[in-house]
């Protein structure tokens, strides 16, 4: 009788009637059992865990990639900044200064009246501090043709400062049937808010700058 023949005919429950031979063949099939089993739970896992930190490899280097062309990018972009800033603190500078607004917005009222202008109301507000620059509102209403409120944007251009007026809920209407108005036919209302602005010196950004991180650290959320 063979070995493959004595297996098939063998009392698992009284193996001990098999021959040497037929042990070795079940010795060598055990073993052979617990190598494909401990591979597959041991090793297969390990080559899942490899097979991902392989496509994580993938995922870095391109990151990396990335990362190198902007560093590389980085020095051109800081001294592109430099200059920028340095463009804006030379445009901030030819505003008007703190000193120097009250006498520019005299001079523009004046501006209105050469041009003929009725100015019925120019009342600067309060003043209203930003990052970098300050603004106030003026409520105005003057009275004038086209022709007198072209003259006057002409002669505003003229002031020895430069002189930014942009307009917010400003309107131009007829003067017809508007009471308490008298000019000539024709003429136009002009009525609404403007605002102007002023560069801050260096003690009102620092301060302003100041009052900014103070914020900040008020309204950072505690961990």
């Amino acid at each position: 009788m063979n070995v493959v023949q004595e297996l098939q005919r063998v009392n698992w429950q009284n193996p001990g009637t098999l021959s040497g031979p037929a042990r070795l063949t079940v010795a060598l099939g055990s073993l052979l059992l617990i190598c494909v089993l401990g591979w597959y739970f041991m090793i297969q896992d390990k080559i899942t865990i490899h097979e991902g930190l392989e496509a994580k490899e993938v995922t870095l280097r391109a990151d990396f990639a990335v990362r190198q062309k902007k560093a590389a990018n980085l020095e051109p972009l800081k001294e592109q900044l430099v200059t920028m800033n340095a463009m804006l603190e030379q445009m901030l500078k030819q505003l008007p200064s703190k000193t120097q607004l009250a006498d520019l917005l005299v001079n523009v009222s004046e501006q209105a009246l050469a041009a003929g202008i009725q100015v019925r109301l120019f009342q600067p507000q309060t003043e209203s501090v930003k990052e970098f620059y300050a603004e106030r509102p003026i409520l105005l209403r003057m009275v004038g043709n086209y022709n007198q409120f072209g003259n006057f944007v002409s002669g505003v251009a003229t002031l020895p400062r430069v002189v930014i007026l942009t307009m917010h809920d400003v309107a131009i209407t007829p003067v017809a049937g508007k009471s308490g108005i008298t000019a000539a036919p024709g003429s136009l209302v002009l009525e609404g808010t403007v605002k102007t602005y002023r560069y801050l010196d260096e003690d009102e950004a620092a301060e302003q700058a100041a009052a900014e991180a103070g914020t900040a650290r008020t309204t950072a959320p505690v961990r």
